[in-house]
């Protein structure tokens, strides 16, 4: 299949674009930036005729594509200005969607976000774990995608609501957030491996049901050591739980997406980092680091007493400083005792008068 893979030079269009090349699909990368000759087209979403261009084939020297997977977009308000986010978000939307049904494409996968459930969760949900029957406030690019649809009945429009996608370099954090709960409370503690991600895309490809349909994706676990039990009691009191929630359980339901797609995340931290144990001494303190173990480090020379010693703990007598100035203390000492002095050092040693009558050698 041909797939054209809007933002696929971002954090999770890169694994996107890695999985369903490896999975024997041709795909053209289309975004603002990325590397030359390897597939991708430079491309400003936001004006109608280049989408419809890069998506029909290229100067005709390239077929049009079979299906699209949308995924450039402001990833989070507070960005950009929320007129400039609106206007971005909205209007690369329509071009692709529009652009794929005036060129025949059926399928389209677009992500959307976990924002879309209340996030974030000052205000606590109606029940956890939350799923797609969750009640949000309707947003205009899933209106957009409905109405559209609508209008072409053969148009298949996959929405995928990505929790916050991580790479294996991100994990190395996740163990300081059990120091305190609040801080990502805000989306349950959930987050997205990007290979994960990358395999919903491709289970969503192959989901061809005409209209306009929604999942959840995320990891199955979330981010921290402590329990769901202990996590809801303390931050969500009150709230209403619905099932079981396990012990580290995603709270962010994919049930709908693992029964419809077939989805099957294989991806978790806990495979990456040794997670604390609740209550212990580190617990809190961040992920436990090994230490290599390293040579002592030889002393620095310093000068001392006018003598190039050897700086450090050495016991009395054990430098070389020590036993050159004990060598020169007895010689000092000699020469005391035969009545010269340091002047004297280097004149030939006086010989003494022998008494009358002495018969020995010189």
């Amino acid at each position: 299949m041909r797939i054209a893979v809007t933002g696929g030079s971002g954090k999770l269009g890169r694994h996107v674009v890695e999985h369903l090349r490896g999975s024997g699909h041709d795909v053209v990368v289309l975004d603002t930036h990325g590397e030359r000759w390897s597939g991708w087209l430079a491309i400003d979403l936001t004006d109608y005729g280049q989408v419809v261009d890069a998506l029909g084939g290229v100067r005709g020297e390239q077929p049009p594509v079979d299906a699209v997977v949308h995924l450039a977009a402001i990833p989070a308000p507070g960005l950009h200005a929320d007129v400039a986010t609106f206007r971005n978000n909205m209007l690369t939307t329509f071009n692709v969607l529009h652009a794929a049904t005036r060129l025949g494409i059926d399928k389209v996968v677009m992500a959307s976000s976990e924002t879309v459930l209340g996030l974030p969760f000052d205000t606590p949900p109606p029940y956890i774990p939350v799923d797609e029957e969750y009640p949000v406030t309707t947003r205009p690019r899933k209106s957009l995608a409905i109405a559209l649809c609508r209008w072409h009945p053969q148009l298949s429009v996959t929405a995928l609501r990505f929790s916050n996608v991580m790479d294996v370099e991100d994990y190395a954090q996740f163990p300081s957030f059990d120091a305190d709960a609040a801080l990502r409370r805000w989306n349950l503690w959930g987050y997205i491996d990007g290979r994960d991600g990358a395999q919903a895309v491709e289970k969503s490809l192959a989901y061809t049901v005409p209209g306009f349909d929604c999942f959840i994706i995320a990891s199955p676990d979330t981010v921290m050591s402590r329990s769901n039990a202990d996590l809801v009691a303390e931050q969500f009191p009150g709230v209403e739980v619905r099932g079981d929630l396990g012990e580290h359980d995603t709270l962010l339901s994919i049930d709908k997406a693992r029964r419809i797609l077939g989805y099957d995340p294989q991806h978790s931290w806990r495979g990456e980092v040794r997670p604390t144990r609740p209550g212990s001494a580190r617990s809190g303190h961040g992920p436990r680091r090994t230490v290599a173990p390293t040579r002592r480090a030889r002393p620095r020379p310093r000068r001392r007493d006018g003598v190039l010693g050897l700086a450090g703990p050495a016991r009395h007598g054990d430098g070389p400083g020590d036993h050159r100035r004990a060598h020169r203390a007895r010689g000092r000492q000699r020469r005391r005792r035969a009545g010269r002095t340091g002047a004297d050092r280097g004149r030939p040693r006086p010989v003494a008068a022998h008494p009358p009558g002495h018969r020995g050698g010189p």
